[in-house]
Formats: C-alpha cells, sequence, structure tokens
C-alpha cells in the first residue's frame, strides 16, 4: 500500500508552519462552524488533524490508483463521442475514487458540502495528484473555477453551483482561442442577451481547453459589440448539461495525455453571467489565472518529486563497473541537485500559499463584515506578496520540473529514453508546465514588478533579519551578499534603462532570476534552520541551493555590466 502523503516528511511538514495558527483562525472565523457541523474543527490541533487525515486519504488514493492508471491513461488516452469526451478507463476510475471518498470541495465552505480547508492543505492535495499523474493533476486542479465562483459570482449561482462541485462535478476554464491564446485581450466569442429567452447566449470558438467537456465551465466571451480590448469582455458560467457546446476535437498531445485538450464549438449556449459586465478579464480571468499558476506550481512540483524519486531508486539499483551508479560523483551531483530543486520549488509553493489563503480569509471576511484598518492592510500587504510570488513561483517550480525530469532521463541513460520506465512520460507530461497558463516569458513580464517595486527587496531584507541557527551563519553571509548584489544591479540596470527602456526589458530574466535565487534561498536556509528530518537533508539543500544560486547571481550581474543598451540591436532578427 502506497500513500504518497505519509512518505514525503516534507510535505507533512509544511503543516506546522507558524503562520498556519492565523490562517486556520481566519479560515474557521475562529471556529465557529463547530456547533453547526459535527465535522468542523474545534481549535487549531484539530484543524490539522483534519488536514493530514484527508490528505492521507487523497495520498492513498494518489499512491495506490491514480499511479498505477497512470501508464494506462497515457496509452489510452480520451476519445471524442457523439461530440463529447469520454474519458480513458483510469482516468474514470481515478475520479470516481475520488469523489466517493468525499474529497471534492475541499476548499469550499461547508453549507454546500465542502471541508472548508484553507489554500495550503488544497494545494497540497494538488501536488499529491500531480506527483501520481500530472494529466489527472489539471481535472482535480480545475476545483479552482469553482473558487473564482466563490468570490465573484451571485449567491444564486453560487447556491446552485457549488454543491455541483463538491459532489464531484468537473470544471472546466474557457478562456483561449485560436487567435487569442497568450493575448486573451483578442477573444472574440460573443456572448449576447436574449431578451426572450432572458439569458445570455454564447456563440463561437475556444481552443486549448483543459478539460474542455467539464461539467461546469467558467467562459471568457465579448459583450461589448465594437470593442477588441479587455474593457469588452466579461466573464459567464456554462452548464453542460445543456448540450450546446460540441467537442470538435481532442488536441493530440506531447504529454498530459489523460487531461483532455479540447477544441469546442459554442452554438447559442445558454450562460450566466458572473459578477459585472466588462470585468471578466480586468478582474475575474485575473483572479483566475493567479489560482491557476499556484496549481501549475504544484503540478511542477509534484511531477519534479516523481522525477526525483524514479532517478533515485534507479541509481541505487543499476549497476555498472561493478558498483551501483550513485556512487559515481556525477551521478550523485545531478541527484543531490535535483533535490536541491524539488525541496527549493516546494518551499516557495507553500511560502506563496500561505500568503495567498491570509488575503483569500480576509477577502471573505470583507465580504460579511467591514474589515478593520488593521485587517485591511494585511489584506493588501498579503495581497501584494501574493501577486509578487506567484509569476515566480511558476517560472521557478516549472523551469525546475523540465530540469529535474530532463536529468531523471539522463539518470537512466538509454533505458530513459523508452516507455518502459516513467520518467520518459514524466519528462512529457513537465514540458507543458512552463508554457500554459503563462509562458516563463509572461511570468518574467509579471514578476519583474516585484523588482521595480521593490515587493522581492523588502522580502529579502524581512528574511535576512530573521534569526537562524548559528552554524547556518556562512549560509547566511553568502545570501546577504547576493542581496547587496543584486540590489547594486537592480540600480545599475535602471540608470541605463533610464534612456532605453528596453534594456531593462533585455535583462529582465537576469533580474528576476537573481531575485528568485535569493528568495528560494532563505526560504531552505529557514527549513534548514527550523527542521530535523532524517529522511530529508535540509541543510545539504539549503548548501548546495545558495551556492548554486550565487554563482549564476555573479554571472547575471558580470554579464549585465559588460552589456550595453546599444548591444541590444545585435539581437534583433529583421
Amino acid at each position: 500500500m502506497a500513500n504518497f502523503f505519509l512518505d514525503n516528511k516534507d510535505l507533512q511538514f509544511q503543516l506546522d508552519h507558524p503562520l498556519m495558527k492565523k490562517i486556520v483562525a481566519l479560515k474557521e472565523r475562529n471556529f465557529a462552524d463547530k456547533d453547526k457541523y459535527d465535522y468542523a474543527p474545534v481549535d487549531y490541533e484539530d484543524a490539522v488533524d483534519s488536514y493530514r487525515k484527508v490528505l492521507e486519504i487523497v495520498g492513498e488514493i494518489c499512491g495506490d490508483t491514480i499511479a498505477v492508471n497512470a501508464d494506462g491513461v497515457d496509452k489510452e488516452g480520451p476519445r471524442v463521442v457523439d461530440d463529447h469526451v469520454v474519458y480513458a478507463s483510469g482516468t474514470a476510475e481515478n475520479h470516481r475514487m475520488l469523489t466517493e471518498a468525499g474529497v471534492y470541495g475541499i476548499s469550499l465552505p461547508r453549507k454546500w458540502g465542502g471541508l472548508n480547508f484553507p489554500v495550503v492543505p488544497y494545494v497540497m492535495s494538488c501536488e499529491l495528484v500531480s506527483r501520481a499523474d500530472a494529466g489527472f493533476g489539471n481535472i482535480w486542479g480545475l476545483q479552482d473555477c469553482a473558487e473564482t465562483l466563490h468570490e465573484f459570482a451571485s449567491d444564486e449561482i453560487n447556491d446552485e453551483y457549488m454543491p455541483q462541485v463538491c459532489a464531484g462535478k468537473t470544471c472546466a476554464m474557457d478562456l483561449t482561442e485560436p487567435d487569442a491564446g497568450s493575448d486573451l485581450q483578442a477573444v472574440m466569442l460573443k456572448a449576447t442577451w436574449n431578451e426572450e429567452k432572458k439569458t445570455w447566449l454564447l456563440n463561437g470558438v475556444k481552443r486549448f481547453i483543459t478539460n474542455g467537456d467539464g461539467d461546469i465551465s467558467l467562459v471568457l466571451a465579448r459583450t461589448e459589440e465594437g470593442t477588441t480590448d479587455a474593457r469588452g469582455l466579461s466573464l459567464f458560467v456554462y452548464d453542460r448539461k445543456h448540450m450546446a457546446v460540441k467537442v470538435r476535437r481532442i488536441e493530440h498531445k506531447m504529454g498530459i495525455i489523460g487531461s483532455p485538450t479540447c477544441e469546442l464549438v459554442f452554438t447559442d449556449a445558454p450562460a450566466r453571467l458572473v459578477g459585472d459586465t466588462k470585468m471578466g478579464l480586468i478582474r475575474y480571468v485575473m483572479a483566475l489565472m493567479n489560482s491557476a499558476r499556484l496549481g501549475i506550481g504544484a503540478q511542477s512540483t509534484g511531477i519534479s518529486e516523481a522525477a526525483y524519486r524514479e532517478a533515485l531508486k534507479y541509481a541505487q539499483e543499476r549497476r555498472q563497473f561493478g558498483k551501483p551508479i550513485i556512487e559515481f560523483a556525477p551521478v550523485y551531483e545531478m541527484l543531490t541537485n535535483m533535490q536541491a530543486k524539488v525541496l527549493a520549488s516546494r518551499a516557495m509553493l507553500y511560502e506563496t500559499s500561505r500568503f495567498v489563503d491570509v488575503y483569500k480569509a480576509y477577502y471573505h471576511i470583507s465580504k460579511e463584515r467591514k474589515l478593520e484598518k488593521e485587517e485591511r492592510d494585511e489584506m493588501k500587504e498579503y495581497n501584494k506578496l501574493a501577486d509578487a510570488y506567484t509569476p515566480l513561483l511558476k517560472l521557478f517550480s516549472s523551469e525546475y520540473c523540465n530540469q529535474v525530469t530532463y536529468d531523471a532521463i539522463q539518470i537512466h541513460g538509454g533505458s530513459g529514453y523508452m516507455k518502459d520506465y516513467p520518467v520518459e512520460r514524466l519528462a512529457r507530461d513537465a514540458r507543458i508546465t512552463n508554457i500554459y497558463e503563462g509562458t516563463s516569458q509572461l511570468q518574467v513580464v509579471a514578476a519583474i514588478k516585484g523588482v521595480t517595486t521593490g515587493v522581492y527587496l523588502s522580502q529579502m531584507n524581512k528574511y535576512e533579519a530573521m534569526t537562524y541557527n548559528s552554524d547556518l551563519d556562512p549560509l547566511h553571509a553568502t545570501l546577504k551578499a547576493m542581496k547587496a548584489e543584486y540590489e547594486a544591479t537592480v540600480k545599475l540596470v535602471e540608470e541605463r534603462a533610464a534612456a532605453n527602456s528596453e534594456y531593462l526589458d533585455f535583462h529582465a530574466r537576469r533580474l528576476v532570476e537573481m531575485a528568485g535565487h535569493i528568495i528560494l534561498g532563505y526560504l531552505l536556509l529557514y527549513e534548514a534552520s527550523e527542521r530535523e528530518c532524517g529522511c530529508v537533508d535540509y541543510r545539504t539543500a539549503a548548501n548546495v541551493y545558495i551556492k548554486a544560486g550565487a554563482a549564476k547571481n555573479t554571472a547575471h550581474r558580470v554579464y549585465i555590466e559588460n552589456s550595453t543598451p546599444e548591444d541590444i540591436a545585435m539581437f534583433r532578427i529583421d
């Protein structure tokens, strides 16, 4: 019996972070539900115990069912029958098992049948499922659509759809179109109010839609005739029961085969408006995308965890020249670097999740009562941090995911290139993570704001002021020096960009990576200082990651120092 939660001590420890007490108190409204629902917690310890028990259930299903089905799902894939999706048999079983376990709607309020868990344990469940099968991780993780409805839809809509999600109905977010990929302002699917039917009707085509034939879909559509930008877009909820959307085809993808990526045709599809018109992209989809990017962080970390474990196992078992290959320096160096990247990704994943948790809790409280000034200030601060950390998380976790799976194949050698071993599938699954929900390039565009506004520097200063074990002083000193180098480099770029704004854009990725290496380094330093675990060497991970990050940051600084605004012209292609 495999359990993907119990076999991961690092994951379990994330539930013990000091900020969790604040998060639980806010989420539970100081445990106001304890007299209404027999499964509501009575105190902090009871709440965390509930999280662990549910995660154990999810972890068991992941280990014994979803992971076991993953290879078969990859081979079978979904198909289109009578204009609708039929899941692979393993995918259907995965969904049935989780539904029967009653763990859907994990983050939704109890009044609709949800478990009312914070973002942190929900994201943990996403990581667990993605480690088992990244394709099914997409189907599971699209519960975030319900969170968007919870935040912005009317009570009437929520009362109808939230219980359905909690009962296991699947979701989809229908955003992209053939001519509107990353540029969602170009969306042209039309929404028209029909006075006779007293409903909105959707007409047009959507493409690259994950789980496109889901039961409940959030659809971005143009309501304002004559507009071509974001101001003309609104968000709608469409119910599959109307059978007014046809699946034209399922895309033939490189990886995440079990997740049906669909091209959809809307023909007078009745839909209900979410929130206000014209705010679809500007407000609602931006919130939805941030949640999705948090989910990709969980997916990336889950895939990385699976790939690292497969590589470690193979290196321990494979013998060459009379000994296991793990005893060869190039192999154990590679494995140690892989583990450091996995732990760094996870540390960033749950730091970001905690920021999101506090912000969202205050947001929902603000809909119930007026916040005190201190509460409003805290909400704004955590919202700012969540917005700054989310693109950083998505960038680093997805890039590391691709690197870790690449190295996992390398450790397997020729065997890793064959379909006989899971790493081949994991590498294919990994490749999408730094593409969808905003490419790495777009994450840099979002993250550079954290550089120019000083948000990242402010957090570095807070991390620097924390107390760490004295034996970690050399690493702390390295991070301080990295911060000083980062500050000087940012100043240099801003000075040179005053004469040519493109200079900042050109070096944005280097600056963002410098910031990320420092922030992730501090998160690992904290874990190395605070945690002891026989199965995870946090000190080694912190050492390896920080020293590598210092070298990379210096390389970025030197490159920038030797790069003039005039040099940019060399890279332009006519």
